[in-house]
């Protein structure tokens, strides 16, 4: 035991021994990442042709803004004409291209759901090309974002959920709202389960990110469910009149309400001259 201890005290100062350290550390941390790494990060890469797809679609309609290698361009006022992808992941890509927000016909303050340019293919091609760039979130599989035998139990902890977290943005029930310089949360009606997965996983534009770590997977389908829950409810109370709340329900009031009332009391009034014009002849 002694010999040992003398050999490694010896070893010790040696001038290579500060260097060996180093490499064993950068080595175990390496290897800790490698093993704890997000669930998330992309498991594994596409194949080269599907990567070389995606980037001749990059090329062409994304290059402009993001740059020929996704790195972002700078503008000369300093701010980001298009932010650099690497690391944004796979599901982001799904999700941006997929509802149609990119790519961008111009730049605005907010990019609004549209038509989609790309069919399902050449999506999957353009999240692998983005995908590796760098590791990411990736595209959901059916079974995560899936609510199929859902309970009502889970739907009542989705909205539990969304009433604490969501509503101040998306209104309380998902039909969006007004945010800030001149930003809005958009509507959920027509979204689809996957789309609202890929939103909570990466945090487009706005929105704050809710990775599985934050939100469990199972949490984010009992969200799914109860807005869909939500939007296929009948509207026991009459009209939702959009369901924005007491901007149109006034609106309605002023025009609608009051509005009858002024007339009904003009038409009162007009009649009852004619009856006293009528009584003195």
């Amino acid at each position: 035991m002694r010999l040992l201890s003398a050999r490694l005290s010896a070893r010790r100062r040696s001038p290579f021994a500060g260097l060996v350290v180093l490499l064993l550390g950068l080595v175990l941390t390496g290897g800790a990442f490698a093993l704890f790494s997000p669930a998330q990060a992309e498991s594994g890469q596409a194949d080269q042709s599907t990567v070389a797809q995606g980037r001749t679609l990059f090329l062409v309609g994304c290059a402009s803004c993001h740059g020929k290698n996704g790195e972002g361009i700078v503008t000369e006022r300093g701010t980001q004409y298009g932010p650099p992808l690497a690391g944004v992941g796979a599901a982001s890509v799904d999700f941006q291209v997929g509802t149609g927000r990119m790519p961008l016909a111009r730049p605005g303050v907010q990019a609004e759901r549209k038509k989609v340019l790309y069919n399902p293919d050449e999506i999957k091609a353009l999240a692998a090309y983005v995908a590796s760039l760098g590791p990411g979130p990736s595209i959901p599989t059916a079974s995560q974002y899936s609510i199929s035998g859902t309970d009502s139990e889970a739907v009542a902890r989705g909205g539990q959920f969304w009433r604490t977290n969501c509503t101040a943005c998306h209104n309380f029930a998902a039909a969006g709202g007004a945010l800030p310089g001149g930003k809005y949360a958009p509507s959920l009606s027509g979204v689809t389960p996957k789309h609202m997965y890929e939103a909570m996983l990466t945090g487009p534009q706005q929105m704050p990110v809710f990775s599985d770590q934050v939100v469990k997977p199972s949490e984010k389908r009992d969200i799914i469910a109860y807005v869909k829950r939500l939007q296929s409810a009948p509207n026991y109370g009459g009209n939702a009149l959009g369901s924005m709340g007491p901007v149109t329900e006034g609106m309605a009031a002023w025009i609608v309400g009051i509005g009858a009332c002024v007339a009904f009391a003009v038409w009162i009034a007009s009649h009852s001259v004619r009856s006293k014009k009528g009584a003195k002849a």
